[in-house]
């Protein structure tokens, strides 16, 4: 940093001492050293700004400031036969002189991506089928189903991991909340899982929007840029990438879509663990993390018990099953009623095996059931 400041302190120096001698205004040197220092004050406020744009866009504005200065040339060079006296033709020819370059520099700026090695491959390789690429955010990756989910197959593509995504990764890893650190450390060892991973494309673009504040509007500009879609579990997130037209993967949603249906006057056995909000009821969660209520099952907390599901309900945040507590006796009838006891082997059974579980949450990750032997009837 003090070899930067060491030389803005020198060209600002040697740009007021230029125009001290060259005075560039007239018969004032006062006034010429401070035109020349403004000039130079204007040139190092430029310089910080460009401080954190990404090298391919500003080779992107200086090619396509190039290429509009030598069109302007030549369509000035094409108009030799105009009559360069008259105002309106040097006007004109002024006005294409400075518009031209212009545009190039701001499209070329925009378009500066382009310009990376992994861009302009594509440009030559044989046309075959568009790449599809996903995007990930922070939440997903702290989340850690993406690798689960990548081992299946189902997600195609390539998927990217934004700079500003690992920057951000980076901090919570790095909290004092012992929380976070370890939130945040997971989240890299899911992405080193992810990339070992064969036949899973990850790639980390450098691509940033320094005028963008918010990492979420980041990631929605870069989906823009690459055609892309965000793989997030973020709600909020979520909305607004859809308001402003990007397509978006939700994990969460996938995991709701994938749980299995319960319908009312089905039986289940659950794992009673705490009691209700409301009077004598007790709650008890699925493997998925899907939580029961169950009426008249307070006296039965730290048991496992039958019950018969009345209602189900499904919100933002995930499903929720309602039921109502039956002894044995009346849980073996209503087995022999609704046909699942064991003359029917070759139908599916509706129970569901919940094994005790600490603090699980609607929409956490699915875990596998173990099998469960059916309670014999009448018992």
């Amino acid at each position: 940093m003090a070899w930067f400041l060491l030389a803005r302190l020198l060209f600002v120096g040697a740009v007021g001492y230029s125009a001290f001698l060259l005075s560039p205004v007239a018969g004032n040197p006062a006034a010429s050293v401070a035109f020349g220092l403004l000039l130079a004050g204007l040139a190092v406020a430029l310089e910080l700004q460009l401080r954190d744009t990404p090298v391919t866009h500003m080779l992107g504005a200086l090619v396509g400031g190039a290429i509009g200065l030598a069109i302007a040339k030549g369509i000035g060079a094409a108009v030799f036969w105009a009559d360069p006296g008259d105002e309106r033709v040097a006007f004109l020819h002024s006005f294409v002189l400075l518009l031209l370059p212009y545009l190039g520099l701001v499209v070329g700026g925009r378009k500066g991506e382009w310009l990376e090695p992994a861009r302009l491959v594509t440009l030559f390789r044989a046309a075959g089928p568009e790449r599809r690429y996903k995007i990930l955010d922070t939440s997903v990756i702290i989340d850690g189903r993406i690798a689960d989910i990548c081992e299946t197959s189902f997600i195609d593509g390539t998927l990217v991991i934004p700079q500003f995504v690992l920057k951000e990764l980076q901090l919570v890893a790095d909290s004092a909340d012992s929380m976070k650190r370890n939130r945040g450390r997971r989240g890299l060892d899911i992405l080193q899982k992810v990339q070992k991973m064969s036949g899973v494309e990850v790639i980390v673009s450098d691509v940033d929007f320094p005028e963008v504040k918010e990492v979420d509007l980041k990631l929605i500009e870069l989906a823009r840029t690459l055609t892309g879609k965000i793989v997030t579990n973020d709600f909020n997130l979520n909305k607004v990438a859809q308001l402003r037209g990007v397509q978006v993967l939700n994990i969460n949603d996938l995991a709701n879509a994938l749980k299995p249906v319960v319908l009312p006057g089905e039986i289940m056995k659950v794992f009673i663990l705490k009691e209700g909000k409301e009077y004598n009821q007790g709650v008890a969660y699925l493997d998925d993390g899907t939580m029961v209520v169950v009426d008249n099952a307070r006296k039965m907390i730290s048991k496992t018990i039958d019950v018969v599901v009345t209602s189900v309900l499904q919100t933002t945040a995930g499903k929720m099953i309602f039921g109502r507590y039956i002894d044995p006796s009346a849980a073996a009838q209503a087995q022999q009623s609704t046909g699942h006891g064991d003359r029917d082997e070759s139908r599916p059974r509706s129970r569901h095996a919940a094994q005790p579980q600490m603090g699980p949450a609607a929409s956490g990750p699915a875990a596998v059931a173990a099998p469960v032997a059916p309670p014999a009837n009448g018992t």
